[in-house]
C-alpha cells in the first residue's frame, strides 16, 4: 500500500440515500486494508449507523491523505472547494455515467481504489480561481470557484455593460448577457456551452468567455492564469455573480470583481491509463456519425 494514504475520508453526494451500500463497502474494503477510514458529518446522516468516525468536512480535510467522493462532478465540484486549502488527494467515484472528474465507475471501484492504494495512478494538479467583489474599496464578498466566476444579467434579462481590465490594462467595454472567467477545468462546462475553448487541463491558463455579447467582435480570449482579471459593473439592471453554480451575489452598478488564480491547487488522483483525449471523445461524442 502507498504509505502516504493512511487515513481516507468517504464522501457522499448530499441527500442521496442511495449511496449508502457502495460507501459502507468501500469503507469495509478501505479498512480491511489497514486504513483508518472517516466519514464526512452530513454523509454520515444519510447512511445510518456505521463503525467509523464521524467529522466535519473541514477536520476531514485536517486529517485525511486521500478523499473520495461518491456522487457525480457537481458533488466533486462543491468538495473540492472546501478541501483546497488542505492538500487532500481526491478520487471521484461516479454514481452513474462517467464524469469529467468522477472517472471511476461503482462497478469498478473496489478494484481500482486497491490499485490506487498500492500507487498506481495518474496525478493532475487543478487550479481554482479566488474571487473578490468590491463595493468601492471595501471587500464584501470573497469566495473559490472550480469551474467558473460568471457575471451574468438577471431575472429582469437586460443586457449589462461591463469594463474588463487584465493586470490592470484596458481590455473592452462588453455589452452581452454576461463573462465567464473558466479554469481549464471550466472549460467543459458553461464556457463550452457559450463558445469557449477546451483548455487541457495541464495548462496554466483562464479564459474569458462572452455570454451573448452585442457584437460578433466580443471573441474568447486565453491568457495567463497569473493574470488579475478585473470587471466593473457599468451598467446594470439586475446583475449577479455566480461560483460553479453553487453560490452567487447580487451585483450593482459600480461594484468591482477581481479574479486570480488560488494558491492552491487541487490534486485528482486517476486510473492508471487516463487519457484525457478519451475522456473528451467519450463525453462529446466525437467521431460518432449520425
Amino acid at each position: 500500500m502507498n504509505p502516504s494514504f493512511k487515513t481516507v475520508g468517504l464522501i457522499g453526494k448530499y441527500k442521496s440515500p442511495e449511496i449508502a451500500g457502495p460507501l459502507l463497502k468501500l469503507g469495509d474494503f478501505l479498512a480491511g486494508r489497514g486504513v483508518k477510514v472517516l466519514i464526512d458529518r452530513l454523509t454520515a446522516s444519510h447512511i445510518g449507523d456505521s463503525r467509523y468516525p464521524v467529522l466535519t468536512l473541514e477536520d476531514i480535510g485536517r486529517e485525511a491523505d486521500l478523499a473520495i467522493v461518491l456522487g457525480g462532478d457537481g458533488t466533486m465540484l462543491n468538495i473540492a472547494r472546501t478541501l483546497a486549502p488542505f492538500d487532500v488527494a481526491l478520487v471521484g467515484i461516479n454514481q452513474g455515467r462517467l464524469g469529467f472528474l468522477t472517472d471511476i465507475s461503482l462497478d469498478t471501484m473496489i478494484e481500482t481504489i486497491g490499485t490506487i492504494l498500492d500507487g498506481n495512478c495518474v496525478t493532475e494538479e487543478r487550479m481554482l480561481l479566488a474571487a473578490e467583489i468590491f463595493d468601492g474599496e471595501q471587500r464584501i464578498f470573497d469566495v473559490l470557484a472550480f469551474n467558473e466566476v460568471v457575471v451574468s444579467k438577471g431575472i429582469k434579462g437586460s443586457m449589462i455593460e461591463l469594463e474588463v481590465r487584465i493586470d490592470d490594462r484596458f481590455l473592452y467595454m462588453l455589452r452581452a448577457d454576461g463573462l465567464i472567467v473558466a479554469t481549464p477545468t471550466g472549460s467543459t462546462a458553461y464556457a463550452l456551452s457559450a463558445g469557449g475553448p477546451i483548455i487541457h487541463p495541464a495548462l496554466s491558463a483562464m479564459a474569458l468567455v462572452p455570454i451573448c455579447p452585442h457584437t460578433f467582435s466580443s471573441r474568447p480570449i486565453v491568457i495567463s492564469s497569473d493574470s488579475k482579471v478585473e470587471i466593473v459593473i457599468k451598467s446594470a439592471a439586475d446583475a449577479r455573480a455566480h461560483f460553479d453554480s453553487h453560490s452567487r451575489f447580487d451585483l450593482r452598478e459600480g461594484y468591482r470583481m477581481v479574479v486570480r488564480r488560488y494558491s492552491d491547487t487541487i490534486r485528482l488522483l486517476h486510473p492508471v491509463g487516463h487519457d484525457y483525449y478519451n475522456m473528451l471523445r467519450a463525453k462529446l461524442h466525437w467521431t460518432e456519425f449520425y
